[in-house]
């Protein structure tokens, strides 16, 4: 057994077999190479389609983890409802222009910077919560996975880092839209 899987037997008292292992770090391939293949096509369809894997693969690696609820809600909300809202947005593009049109560099080295800004500033963000340093207790009962603990927990003692998620999701929209803005010259 691995050091990780010995510190999660620590904390949970089912030993981790052999075989969950490897289907655990499979799915972690898996979901890291989605994620690189979204990132770097260039047809905003092939980049949909794998996105909608990485998403998939996530919930997978939600069940792995014993979290269903999180599973399901993973592939409900984001692979459903949100990749509908994306096809929507990529019936309205122009697919074949787009994959013509240049890379403007100067907006990606700028939301780069960003990015880099972000890497940097979470830590301290961390830290300014205590909370957010203990790992996540659904509830004293190990079966007690529910939505209601869930919530519970999100809007009363991980409330300013859900709150953080929020304000961090409206920056990245406002990143892509400043990516996929056009120029007034072109």
């Amino acid at each position: 057994m691995t050091a990780v899987a010995g510190d999660l037997t620590s904390r949970n008292p089912r030993k981790i077999t052999r075989m969950e292992q490897i289907f655990f770090w499979s799915l972690a391939a898996g979901l890291l190479a989605a994620s690189i293949a979204m990132v770097t096509l260039r047809n905003p369809v092939t980049n949909a389609v794998c996105l909608v894997a990485a998403l998939v693969i996530q919930a997978a690696l939600f069940i792995t983890l014993g979290a269903t609820f999180l599973a399901a809600v993973q592939v409900i909300v984001y692979a459903g409802a949100v990749m509908v809202l994306f096809l929507f947005v990529i019936m309205l593009l122009d697919v074949k222009a787009e994959a013509r049109r240049p890379i403007p560099w100067p907006k990606v080295g700028t939301v780069a910077v960003g990015a880099v800004a972000v890497v940097i500033g979470i830590p301290k963000l961390v830290a300014a919560f205590p909370a957010a340093r203990e790992p996540l207790r659904w509830s004293s009962q190990v079966n007690s996975f529910g939505a209601k603990e869930l919530g519970t927990l999100l809007f009363t003692t991980y409330a300013p880092l859900f709150l953080t998620t929020g304000v961090l999701l409206l920056v990245a929209t406002i990143g892509v839209v400043v990516l996929c803005r056009r120029d007034s010259g072109s």
